[in-house]
């Protein structure tokens, strides 16, 4: 199982031409996206039934983004041009043996009538005062330069599901996230580029597990940078994502541009920018998400040796920022070391986001790899603090022939078996919307126990006292507040880093409680948001 190359890479651009009028048409708003209201009625004119125009949609809006570009337009027509042949529409279509360079568009009944009204002359436009008839501004670009612009912006006038997030969190979280320091204690204020950004996968595990070989069997060739050998060879956090051509580009660079949503890792000192870079190049996959490389964890005599920079809150920040975190293990390399029990400890929080894959399984024969596989439960059982058993993909992940006399026939199967399932998973990776309603609940815990602290202090006399006894009280606090509210005990923060970032503040500064900002907050989570995936769901469901 692979991910596809897009079929518009060998549509003629005599089609290309065709279809770039159509697209132009069809987007209503000329803002480049063709949402569901529009395309219901231009692919009405195909005169196919409702269910096989719902899984055009579904295979063309790959990335579940409530849109079609361009680009996903003409899978879309190629896929409508193909189920009007008599094909079945299914993803494996757009691998079938079909020239697709030279195959027709669709027949979309009406369509010549209507593209030959439009180019009919239209009246201009009225000039400004300067002669110059007037451009409309896209609101996306203006939402996070001005707040009071942002209020101007309706929930229907957004034109994707990431685009209404943006707009939510302006108008919603980012106030509640500013007045109570929640980007001190808990994550920095998010960006233009944190929606924008593709998925993102993160590889932890011990020196030699494979987890570069990892990346570069999925990718099918290696990345710019990658160095692979039985030693701690990758000694450098590298971001693996989509670019136009095949470079490396340094931490320190990667770090200050806008448009990368890496600049909060600056906190991490140059010590650590020295140990980052980024590596891109284009490709298929990578235009589905992004790959984060890690060092090797050490172990044994190795992990005495400190390193120049805090390896843990590294970890712990991408594993905020990422969608899906794999832990690789390899047969021979079962034990836990103390560095990557601190590691596993800093993922607390994002459980639902790990994946564990037991790797280069083909080196062992199948009666070992069972007992392989309980000692890896049982490993795993001592340090994920969880009821349920982690996800567990066995396989050899490289790109040498597979060792089919320790494994055996069924050993094979498993392993195709295991990988495409890997893959699958891959490429259901969660919306952000997942992490952002996670990031609202944290933000409102949040702002309940700030809000609670303030209250506790005195108005007059014994404020460092009250003070200090609140942080060495402070896990009966997070009680009260839990009690207080009815919240889930899960969802606090650690209270040993809560109590250390809470000695830079003055308890009698902090905001009080502000129930018209909770509501906010609440109204987002009940109301606004089952609203926006409501306009941006398969328009055929």
């Amino acid at each position: 199982m692979e991910f596809d190359t897009s079929p518009i890479n060998r549509c003629s651009k005599e089609h290309e031409k065709i279809y770039q009028e159509w697209f132009n048409f069809a987007d209503s708003d000329g803002d480049g996206r063709l949402t569901g209201g529009d395309a219901t009625k231009f692919f009405a004119m195909s005169n196919l039934p409702r269910p096989e125009l719902k899984q055009v949609w579904a295979i063309a809006d790959s990335k579940r983004q409530g849109f079609l570009s361009f680009r996903e337009f003409v899978i879309a027509m190629q896929l409508v041009s193909l189920a009007q042949a008599g094909h079945a529409v299914t993803n494996d279509l757009l691998n079938a043996d079909v020239d697709f360079e030279n195959l027709l568009p669709p027949a979309m009944e009406g369509l010549d009538v209507f593209l030959a009204k439009k180019k009919k002359p239209m009246p201009k436009s009225e000039p400004d005062q300067n002669g110059s008839a007037p451009v409309p501004t896209a609101p996306a670009t203006s939402w996070f330069s001005s707040s009071k612009s942002a209020k101007k912006v309706s929930l229907t006038s957004v034109t994707s599901i990431v685009d209404g997030l943006k707009k939510l969190y302006i108008q919603k979280l980012k106030p509640l996230e500013i007045a109570y320091h929640f980007n001190d204690f808990v994550s920095p204020l998010l960006a233009n580029s944190d929606f924008d950004a593709k998925p993102m996968v993160m590889l932890l595990g011990q020196y030699s597990t494979g987890k570069t070989t990892f990346i570069k069997h999925l990718l099918k060739t290696s990345y710019p940078g990658a160095h692979i050998g039985p030693e701690p060879t990758t000694d450098r956090f590298v971001v693996v994502m989509n670019g136009p051509d095949e470079r490396s580009i340094p931490g320190n660079t990667i770090a200050v541009q806008a448009d990368m949503p890496f600049s909060g890792l600056t906190t991490f000192g140059t010590a650590f920018l020295s140990k980052f870079e980024c590596s891109q190049m284009p490709h298929p996959l990578l235009e589905h998400i992004t790959l984060v490389d890690t060092p090797g964890v050490l172990s044994g005599e190795k992990q005495r040796t400190q390193r120049s920079y805090d390896f843990t809150g590294v970890t712990s920040w991408f594993a905020a920022k990422c969608d899906l975190i794999l832990l690789l293990f390899d047969p021979h390399k079962l034990d836990i070391s103390d560095e990557f029990k601190r590691v596993i400890a800093s993922l607390r929080g994002h459980d639902d986001k790990i994946r564990v894959v037991l790797n280069k399984a083909d080196q062992v024969d199948t009666q070992q790899l069972m007992r392989v596989y309980g000692a890896l439960m049982w490993s795993l059982g001592k340090v994920l603090n969880t009821p349920e058993v982690a996800r567990v993909y066995i396989g050899s992940f490289n790109d040498k022939p597979m060792n089919e006399a320790a494994t055996g026939p069924l050993g094979k199967e498993l392993f195709e078996k295991e990988q495409d399932d890997l893959l699958t998973d891959l490429k259901n990776i969660p919306k952000k919307i997942n992490e952002f309603v996670k990031r609202a609940r944290a933000a409102k815990i949040h702002a309940y126990i700030i809000g609670h602290l303030r209250k506790e202090m005195p108005a007059m006399i014994g404020k460092a006292k009250t003070q200090q006894r609140l942080i060495d009280e402070l896990e009966n606090e997070f009680g009260k507040v839990q009690r207080e509210f009815h919240l889930p005990a899960g969802d606090f923060p650690n209270v040993e880093h809560f109590r250390e970032v809470l000695g830079g503040y003055s308890f009698d500064r902090f905001e009080k409680l502000k129930p018209k900002m909770i509501q906010d907050v609440d109204d987002m989570l009940g109301y606004d948001i089952p609203e926006l995936l409501k306009n941006f769901r398969n328009p055929y469901d």
